[in-house]
């Protein structure tokens, strides 16, 4: 699926995702594991396209977050080996 992004929008996330992972690597100084970081910065990727109760809000967050997390700690296998030398 990420191949068939956007130019732009795939350099935009190899480089979103290159410093999360750099963060990620730096979790044992800065407490900010993948979990952590999908947790501040999923609720601004990805939301629901029209407003829900607080129920459907919270499984979708959990569900980003989750999805957010994976792309963190996958990001070499996902974006390419080099994303931590893009910055």
């Amino acid at each position: 699926l990420v191949n068939q992004l956007p130019e732009a929008n795939l350099i935009l996330l190899r480089h979103l995702f290159g410093v999360l992972h750099h963060i990620e690597q730096n979790s044992g100084v800065n407490q900010m594991n993948a979990f952590n970081l999908a947790l501040c910065i999923a609720p601004n990727m990805l939301w629901l396209p029209s407003p829900t109760g607080p129920e459907d809000e919270s499984r979708s967050t959990k569900k980003v977050a989750l999805l957010v997390q994976f792309l963190i700690e996958n990001s070499g296998e996902i974006f390419g080996g080099d994303i931590v030398s893009l910055f």
